[in-house]
């Protein structure tokens, strides 16, 4: 498994929490559905449309650009 690299793969959120960057999620290739922040895939595989769709919305508002 390729070794994680802090400011490229992921960052930290200041309450801990770890985010998968867009490259990372791009070099997976594929969503896996849970909704991450910066999925490059537009939520394919979220299973609940309106979720996916709310996630959809969300990006928008915070006026980031489609992928």
């Amino acid at each position: 498994m390729k070794q994680l690299i802090e400011g490229e793969d992921y960052y930290m959120l200041p309450d801990g929490r770890l985010v998968f960057s867009a490259k990372y999620h791009l070099d997976r290739g594929y969503c896996c559905g849970k909704g991450c922040l910066n999925c490059p895939f537009e939520y394919v595989n979220v299973d609940d449309e309106t979720r996916r769709q709310r996630l959809l919305d969300k990006r928008k508002q915070n006026g980031e650009a489609e992928r």
